[in-house]
């Protein structure tokens, strides 16, 4: 089943905690804290794998979480790290972070970080200090994080074969390779994009067969807008034409309508490499069409084939190769370049706004370090309370009026101000 377009959130996991141990041993006096730290969380990558064609299954994946780093041990042991997911999709696969283009995977085994795992809490051994030789202190993991993927597939064939519907694009694919699409005499038995490997005079190739362009595919009309996209990184496109007029319109009229719908879904698309390929050369009344089809276009490469009987079948595809060897001019709309692009924006380490009556603060650091607090613990509930002190947030929250029983909240936590 050929799925192009996937929607998935992803999540890495959470570190894992720190331990607080002392080390007990009969013969070794001032044994001290020896709790160690909580193994990192599992990252989320998508990979580029040539073997695939389909986002079929992250289509029944409303959410993927990688798992969770593992808790760390006595005698300074860390915890185990969350393992990584890699998700493997097509090559051509665009994708969207939080609806922004974030990349594009084009080679094989191409591999990028989506999500980050948390790091994982401190042990209490990495608190001790000359002045506090015994912390009770172990902080949480740090959480993965999480965003709103989507995927969007544009296969990657050297070759595009675009054409109204029973123009014969099914046919000549099965027969100029492995590949087995439906093919029947019906409008639209082309319903998703088929690819196949061809393999001339050993020159290897992709070809994608596009479903049939109506009148209108530009604003959606058929099938056409949503499958147009696939051609956009095409070398070489196959503008495949009925020559024997079967569905009561005149080849050339076909030839016309279908450069138009092109060139109103993208401009670029008709500075391509062409061919103009006129099938069933072997009907009865293909002869009379293809004497005035050439009479009327006389600026373009013309072949005349039956993918039926093969007839003009090596010509094409000689051209084919002489095409795909040519310098092919990238256009904007088929490559995707992600150029990473550092910001240093300034902003204070938290910001506090009143709510209802509630002062709510926010901010990363303050928010990672109230989420990595084990507020059971005396000695972490003290170090919390220090280390926001030296902040300067009592300070602020009293500018803003804060009184002793009035509530604050930060994330998911709501704590009580007391002076």
């Amino acid at each position: 089943m050929f799925i192009d377009k996937a929607a998935v959130i992803l999540t890495a996991g959470r570190g894992g905690g720190g331990c607080i141990s002392f080390r007990r041993e009969k013969f070794v006096p001032y044994g001290g804290p020896d709790g160690g730290n909580g193994g990192k969380g599992g990252n989320i990558y998508f990979e580029g794998d040539p073997r695939k064609n389909t986002l079929l299954d992250l289509s029944y994946k409303n959410k993927v979480k990688a798992p969770d780093g593992l808790k760390g041990k006595p005698s300074n042991k860390t915890g185990r790290s969350g393992t990584d997911v890699i998700l493997k999709v097509p090559l051509g696969t665009i994708i969207f972070k939080d609806g922004v283009l974030f990349a594009d995977l084009k080679t094989a085994d191409e591999r990028v970080l989506i999500v980050k795992g948390g790091r994982g809490g401190r042990g209490n051994a990495s608190f001790k200090t000359e002045n506090h030789t015994a912390p009770r202190i172990a902080e949480k993991g740090e959480a993965g994080e999480s965003a709103q993927i989507n995927l969007e597939l544009r296969l990657i064939a050297d070759v595009g074969f675009v054409g109204f519907p029973n123009a014969g694009k099914s046919t000549l694919l099965s027969k100029i390779s492995a590949a087995k699409p439906k093919i029947a005499d019906y409008p639209f038995t082309t319903l998703v994009p088929n690819l196949g490997i061809v393999n001339f005079k050993g020159r290897d190739f992709a070809a994608a067969d596009i479903p049939g362009i109506i009148e209108g595919a530009h604003k959606g009309k058929g099938l056409g807008l949503e499958f147009l996209r696939h051609i956009r990184r095409n070398k070489v496109l196959l503008l495949i034409i009925d020559a024997s007029g079967s569905d009561g319109k005149d080849p050339y009229k076909n030839y016309r309508i279908l450069n138009t719908e092109l060139k109103k879904y993208s401009k670029f698309l008709l500075e391509k490499n062409m061919l103009v390929v006129l099938n069933k050369s072997d009907l009865p009344d293909s002869k009379k069409h293809i004497a005035a089809f050439k009479k009327k276009l006389r600026t373009k490469k013309i072949i005349e084939i039956s993918a039926v009987t093969g007839a003009g079948i090596d010509k094409m595809l000689s051209e084919i190769v002489k095409m795909l060897d040519k310098p092919t001019k990238i256009y904007p709309e088929e490559e995707i370049e992600i150029t990473p692009v550092k910001h240093y924006v300034y902003e204070p380490e938290f910001k506090v706004k009143k709510d209802r009556g509630v002062f709510v603060v926010s901010g990363k650091k303050v928010e990672n370090l109230t989420e990595m607090t084990n507020f059971a613990e005396e000695d972490a509930l003290r170090r919390y309370q220090n280390i926001l002190k030296k902040m300067g947030l009592e300070l602020e929250l009293e500018k803003m009026g804060v009184k002793a029983g009035d509530l604050v909240r930060i994330k998911n936590f709501e704590f009580t101000f007391e002076k």
